[in-house]
């Protein structure tokens, strides 16, 4: 089984792709839902941020108020990094579990949503393939503006808090340009759908985990080559 990174930009539209291809039956493992299970009420990872941050970013049940913790790091870059200091670990944690199991029932591949993919760069190495949805600027501002009702003042620090989409879409292996109409979007992922199905990697990786497991590893993957060069 092989890894593919799916990133991109506030509202650049990455989740609208990441749907498709769950629809399309890909297995998809969202780092943003698991970042909201390991910050679950009483956890490690939120009594660390509590004690950081301090209960007044908390709602009245004690959950952590993502809104008001939002606003806290998107104006402040050590505020931010502290925050990832923090859950980063957890979450990918919880992600090789989940990759494992993918791994044990036989899929293929498995398709890693995270948002800070670049950013994060530690995981760019384990990764075969990466996917940004791109959209052009002035369509990202105006999304992020309407999406969050942000002045555009607000929406230009947030986006400007991430790595540009243009320095991530260079980074690249393949890139979603979600500036157009959805059914735009819809046909570039059918085609990138496509490409990771008709994929061979995943037989390299596989057969290498067996080889690795009987002692045979050597004389596999030498064969292997040639069969796929």
């Amino acid at each position: 089984m092989f890894l593919v990174g799916l990133t991109g930009g506030i509202a650049s539209g990455k989740s609208t792709v990441s749907s498709a291809l769950k629809e399309l039956g890909c297995p998809v493992i969202d780092a943003d839902v698991v970042a909201r299970q390991v910050v679950e009420l009483h956890s490690p990872a939120y009594q660390r941020i509590v004690q950081h941050f301090g209960s007044e970013i908390l709602l009245e049940n004690g959950e952590i108020d993502r809104e008001k913790l939002g606003h806290i790091i998107f104006s402040n870059p050590e505020k931010r990094r502290l925050l990832n200091s923090l859950t980063h670990p957890e979450i990918q944690k919880v992600m090789l579990k989940q990759i494992v199991g993918y791994f044990l029932r036989g899929y293929r591949y498995v398709i890693l949503d995270v948002p800070l993919l670049f950013e994060m760069r530690r995981l760019t190495r384990f990764l075969k393939h990466t996917v940004v949805v791109y959209c052009d600027p002035a369509t990202q501002l105006s999304r992020l503006m309407q999406r969050d009702r942000l002045t555009q003042e607000q929406a230009e620090m947030r986006i400007a808090s991430q790595m540009p989409l243009n320095e991530k879409r260079g980074l690249a292996s393949h890139v979603v340009d979600n500036s157009g109409s959805r059914e735009d979007t819809h046909r570039q992922v059918l085609r990138l759908h496509a490409q990771l199905e008709d994929s061979m990697d995943f037989l390299l990786v596989r057969a290498l985990a067996i080889a690795t497991a009987t002692g045979i590893g050597g004389l596999l993957l030498f064969s292997l080559k040639q069969l796929l060069s």
